[in-house]
């Protein structure tokens, strides 16, 4: 049953029908969880569809099963290399390279690994460290394993706590890349627990580790540049704050990019927008204006058309509502008393 699902998913990443690939593929994992292969296939079309943390989990998880297999590494490097972690790609492209001597791509993409770590070394400007940083409060939640688990953050690390009493060390699987952590947690009876965010900043992969306690999971990543990290999760929105040392000779002044910028409510001000143009008192032709307004607003489609026909037919003249009325006729002018219609020639 699993192998015809393959097929089926590699005919369906042929003709470019990638989710439907990747959904195949998560089925014949469920009958066949211990398969490098469909993980390592699965990778490859997450990375067609642009899912590269997703690639890079799959990739690892056909790694931990078959740590021989190549194509394992050529994904997770290639997902890598998209989520700019040049450096966790190429120690993968490395490793795939030594299993795999006669393909030729795994050194096309290890000289591009090499050019972009060295363009990411020069354009690192000098950071500037802190003796002090206020930390996240770390809140514990309901659930026993939350969706976002409690961050707590300091000057040079990332605190992340999963409460999980009871996991044996053995069903915890955590990964550390440039800038992803991947948490996977096999709990008994139940789904598994699967988080991996892409980073708010980068983290040194080697330096980061996690405890296994008897309530929870605790995870630290230590910092590869000192940014204040504003979440846990990165964001196109978000933009990194450099970390700058309290002067000594006088009180600080907000200054940007670390001033907070004012939140606009825009619900409450088109509400209130809304409130005053209601509420607006107004004379004469404006008045009369505002109530055309309100009606054509409010009005059903047959109304609208009504209106729109006389008024145009009519040289504005005439303002009707009654679309059985207007609608299979022209609809001639009707200036006020003691005024006369005229026809202009251009």
């Amino acid at each position: 049953m699993a192998s015809d699902l393959e097929a089926k998913a590699k005919e369906a990443f042929v003709e470019d029908h990638f989710e439907l690939a990747v959904e195949l593929l998560s089925q014949a994992i469920d009958i066949e969880p211990t398969r490098a292969e469909l993980y390592a296939d699965r990778a490859q079309a997450n990375i067609k569809l642009s899912n590269f943390t997703e690639a890079v989990v799959d990739a690892n998880k056909a790694i931990e099963l078959n740590p021989s297999l190549s194509k394992a590494y050529m994904r997770k490097g290639m997902a890598c290399m998209k989520l700019e972690e040049y450096q966790t790609a190429k120690a993968a492209l490395e490793v795939g390279a030594s299993l795999a001597p006669g393909e030729s791509r795994y050194a096309k993409l290890i000289k591009e690994c090499d050019k972009l770590i060295a363009e990411e070394s020069y354009d690192t400007p000098i950071q500037k460290t802190t003796t002090q940083e206020e930390s996240a409060n770390e809140v514990q939640p309901e659930n026993v394993l939350p969706e976002q688990p409690p961050v707590a953050v300091k000057p040079n690390e990332v605190v992340v706590t999963v409460f999980a009493k009871g996991i044996p060390r053995e069903n915890v699987t955590i990964d550390f890349g440039e800038q992803i952590l991947s948490v996977s947690i096999n709990v008994p009876g139940e789904d598994p627990y699967v988080f991996q965010p892409r980073l708010f900043g980068k983290i040194i992969p080697s330096r980061c580790r996690y405890e296994v306690l008897s309530t929870k999971i605790e995870i630290r990543l230590v910092k590869a540049d000192p940014i204040h990290w504003t979440s846990l999760e990165f964001t196109r929105a978000t933009v990194p704050q450099m970390v700058v040392a309290p002067s000594a000779t006088g009180i600080n002044r907000p200054t940007y990019p670390s001033s907070k910028p004012t939140r606009v409510d825009w619900d409450k001000l088109e509400a209130q927008v809304k409130k005053e143009e209601k509420e607006e008192k107004l004379d004469g032709d404006a008045a009369l204006n505002k109530f055309f307004r309100e009606i054509y607003q409010d009005a059903d489609e047959d109304t609208r058309r009504a209106m729109r026909k006389s008024f145009v037919e009519s040289n504005g003249t005439v303002l009707s509502t009654n679309w059985k009325e207007v609608g299979s006729k022209k609809v001639e002018g009707s200036p006020p008393d003691g005024m006369e219609l005229k026809k202009w020639e251009y």
